[in-house]
Formats: structure tokens, sequence, C-alpha cells
């Protein structure tokens, strides 16, 4: 496993899927290696889940943390692992997608495109014309390119004429209790706060919650002077963004930013809001959508393509970057509790059906199959 940025997962859509993915790769018998960054695991870590773990240098900043391990790591599955399969995430990772073919030619190369990552506000011109490269390559140069969406296989297919497969991002199905005792430093109460989960990026969308969220506040002042909005996650190289968001928050407190959270206390978080929003522009398929909808949440959602294959029947559209409309559906459903947890009574029995990580590991097991099935046959016959 090459592209994301570390195993166990602390944070980050890509991190997720590799870790859950793996997990069941392992279980199934199989021997997995997936390579880590050293500022995102530590080194001591050197397995995870029966996941082995391979720490490899890079140049940890915005534009070349991810090429520069992506690299080194290429480079060091051919040469001294020499596995059956190569699995690149992302398309920037995938920019590189051709040094398996040179360096070790029996393996099957398979990538997942997991986002349009060029539509990303917080890349600049070369960065934007570097990722379109990459999802060239990520079709071009891989045996099989995995898409996580209908969306994107649509996508692929439109723009560079192939059909590809799609196998989603996934979750593991959740019964959690809320804990008060968790929530307390943060300020919060069981049921008496909407959360958002994601990294504070632009595309993500949290400046269009936060002032939806005021705007709902001074139409309805009654209905939320005992609730808040917290916000779940940090910087992903975007300090500065996060700096304005500080800024814009700074007069409302009941507004609350916790920083990146995991484990137990990300769990907590989930386990105890009255409903989930996700804001965003851009996405692949939302892995907190998704998260949030195991827990048993109903989900605002953006009306992007992405975020409707989830939501369209299961949650609760509005028009992406309408700050009014959010604040009415914000309204609407924090009037209407029964309507609240019908939606995500209703959202949990459908993600655990249709998105569930062991029908995707046994897809994703079987592509392997297949291509490296296919990858002995055209050698044998070379």
């Amino acid at each position: 496993m090459i592209g994301q940025k570390g195993v166990p997962s602390q944070y980050g859509g890509i991190e997720t899927h590799v870790t859950e993915l793996a997990t069941r790769l392992v279980r199934e018998g199989h021997d997995v290696f997936a390579y880590a960054r050293p500022w995102y695991s530590s080194r001591k870590c050197k397995m995870y889940n029966g996941i082995k773990i391979k720490h490899l240098p890079t140049v940890r900043s915005k534009y070349l943390d991810t090429i520069t391990h992506t690299l080194v790591s290429t480079i060091h599955a051919c040469v001294f692992l020499r596995p059956d399969v190569i699995h690149f995430h992302g398309v920037g990772p995938s920019l590189l997608a051709w040094i398996p073919r040179i360096l070790r030619p029996h393996a099957a190369v398979i990538t997942t495109f997991h986002c349009i990552d060029r539509h990303h506000q917080k890349w600049g011109v070369f960065a934007r014309f570097m990722l379109q490269l990459g999802e060239r390559a990520c079709v071009k140069f891989s045996d099989s390119t995995i898409a996580v969406s209908r969306t994107l296989s649509n996508y692929i297919a439109l723009s560079y004429g192939k059909r590809v497969p799609t196998i989603p991002n996934g979750i593991t199905p959740r019964r959690v209790a809320t804990d008060n005792i968790v929530l307390e430093p943060f300020g919060l109460r069981s049921y008496r706060y909407i959360i958002m989960v994601s990294r504070l990026v632009p595309h993500k969308g949290a400046h269009t919650l936060i002032d939806a969220w005021k705007l709902a506040k001074i139409m309805r002042p009654e209905l939320f002077k005992d609730i808040k909005l917290a916000i779940v996650g940090g910087s992903a190289f975007t300090d500065s963004y996060v700096k304005e968001l500080h800024a814009q928050v700074a007069d409302d407190k009941s507004i609350v930013l916790t920083g990146y959270q995991n484990g137990e206390v990300l769990q907590a978080l989930f386990a105890g809001a009255k409903f989930a929003v996700h804001p965003s522009i851009s996405e692949g398929l939302p892995i907190a959508v998704l998260e949030a909808m195991s827990y048993g949440k109903a989900v605002i959602g953006s009306d992007i393509p992405e975020n409707m294959e989830v939501i369209r029947e299961n949650g609760v559209p509005f028009s992406t970057g309408s700050i009014e409309d959010l604040a009415a559906k914000i309204i609407e459903l924090t009037e209407d509790e029964m309507k609240s947890a019908s939606i995500g009574h209703t959202a949990r029995e459908f993600v655990e059906t249709e998105y569930n990580w062991d029908d995707i590991a046994r897809d994703t097991i079987e592509l392997y199959k297949e291509h490296t099935a296919l990858r002995e046959g055209v050698l044998a016959i070379r």
C-alpha cells in the first residue's frame, strides 16, 4: 500500500481506507505492507493488526511530502519487497505508477482514484497541472483503476475513455454509548451539539457551516440557546485557513474547534451528536459522512454528486455553498428531533448494508487475484 500518510489511521479518508482494507486483507491470510511517513505515525509502530509498516523518509512540505515519500516507497517496494500487488492510493501518488512497470514487471499495479484532487482550493496552478497528470497516470499505467464512487467512475469514463470498477469507501458497524466524561473537556454534553468531522481545508466548507450556524442562531435564538456546534479536525498544510476559522469563531462561544481527534474520543464525539453536517464542495466518497451515518446520525450534506450517492434518500441535502439553505436545514433538524432520529436510523441501516468494509475487502481481493493471474499470463506468453 503506497500513497497514504501512514497506518494506523490518525486522520484522513485515505488513511482510514487503507487501514480498514489492509486489516481485512491480513485476516484473509495475505501479507500486507503499508508505507508510512515518520511525522504521521511513530517509527516504533512496526505492525498494526498484522499490517507490516515501513517508515521511509519524506520531505515534509505542502508540495513535496506526498511525491517524495511515494518515490522512495515505490523503489523500496520494487527492489526489496518484490510483492505480487502494488496498490497506489490517490491520483498524486499514482503519478509514479509507471515505475513498477520497469522495476517489478511481475507485479499487478492497482490504483485507487479517491477524488479529483486538482479541484481542491489549496493547490496552485502547477500543483493542479501535476495532479491532472496524476489522473492520467492513474488510469494509464495501472492494471486496474478503482473508483470509490459511481460519480468518479463516470468521470474517468468521460475524461479518459476507460470503464473502471467502483469499490467504495466503507464503515465498520458502530454501537457506541455516549460518554459525557469524554465530552466534558470540550464543553459539550450529549445530544446538545451538532458535529462536523473533517480536515480543515477550504473545500470542506467549515467556513460556510460557521456562517450558516450564526445565521440559524439569529433566525431562531430560542432554539439554539443551549446547543453548540463542534468542528472536529485540524490543519492539512492549511495553517492560514485554520487561523481564519479561529478568527471567525472568536466571538461565538457556542462554536467549539476541537482539533484532530481519534479513537475513543472521536467515537464519543460522533455518538453524542444530535446530527452531522458535511458542507464540502469537492469529494470522492466522504468517509466522514459514512461514519456519521454508521452512528445513526442524520447528515446534512452539500448536494454535490459524490455526497448525493449517499444522502439523496438517506440524508438531508442542501444547495452547495448556500448559507441560507444550510441554516434552514440546521433549524429544521434541530426543531424536529423525531425527524432527525428517523433519518439517522434509516441511514445506519443503509450504510451497514451497502458500505461494509468486509464486502469491500472481498471485492478488492477478487480484483487482485484477477490481475495477478493476468499479469502472470502475459509474462508467460512473453
